[in-house]
């Protein structure tokens, strides 16, 4: 797989299970509405994809040395990654109970991030567990925090 590619699916990837678990954990805890969680997910799959690919397309150009046509494929890659990534956590939330929709969400995105890291290591010729674990730990840490701060904002303000 070209490098090009391979930066931006990885990336758009990681910060598509990151960020909508984020998101979804959040307003879950928050607001326990289906509606907020989807229009929240469909928030992330357009707007921070389109960011992300932005950042993805800012960052490959400042290093000076791209070729234009392969800086245009990571930013492509890191757009659609992100966008379906994104929208897998839909289906669940439409088709389960909001609660089980979580958990499923949550085992999905562990899961992507789990492969993701096994591929890596791979590639690098290095110990798979040790990625798998810091990839995983980072995205359980983000579920956890962002589900206390939805909770906290609940009592907060709610």
């Amino acid at each position: 797989m070209k490098a090009s590619f391979k930066t931006g699916l990885s990336f758009g990837l990681t910060s598509g299970v990151i960020t909508t678990l984020g998101l979804m954990v959040g307003l879950h805890s928050g607001t326990h509405s289906r509606t907020v969680v989807i229009g929240g997910i469909l928030t992330i799959a357009i707007a921070d994809a389109m960011s992300d690919a932005l950042g993805m397309h800012v960052a490959e150009e400042s290093k000076n040395n791209g070729v234009v046509s392969e800086i245009w494929e990571s930013t492509i890659t890191t757009f659609v990654a992100k966008f379906l990534i994104a929208l897998t956590f839909v289906v669940p939330v439409l088709l389960l109970p909001l609660d089980v929709a979580m958990a499923v969400s949550v085992g999905w995105g562990l899961m992507l991030l789990g492969v993701l890291s096994y591929l890596l290591a791979r590639a690098q010729q290095i110990p798979a567990w040790k990625v798998i674990v810091e990839h995983v730990v980072i995205g359980i840490s983000v579920i956890a925090i962002t589900h206390y701060v939805g909770g906290w904002i609940d009592s907060a303000l709610g």
